[in-house]
């Protein structure tokens, strides 16, 4: 079963979009960035999509 996100629709704080565009600049995969910003992993996709970055596949 998925975890549980109770950030549900909350709006993207600007700390959040940072850490976003670091951990994927360092080349970490969706789930990792997910659970560090305790987003969920399509909330994260789209985020970076919007932003144009693109976020490691998993091997």
């Amino acid at each position: 079963m998925a975890e549980k996100f109770e950030r549900h629709r909350q709006p993207w704080k600007t700390e959040e979009v940072q850490k976003l565009h670091q951990l994927a600049k360092k080349g970490m995969a969706l789930k990792a960035i997910a659970k560090a910003l305790t987003r969920s992993e399509e909330s994260v996709k789209d985020r970076a999509k919007a932003d144009g970055l693109s976020i490691a596949k998993l091997r």
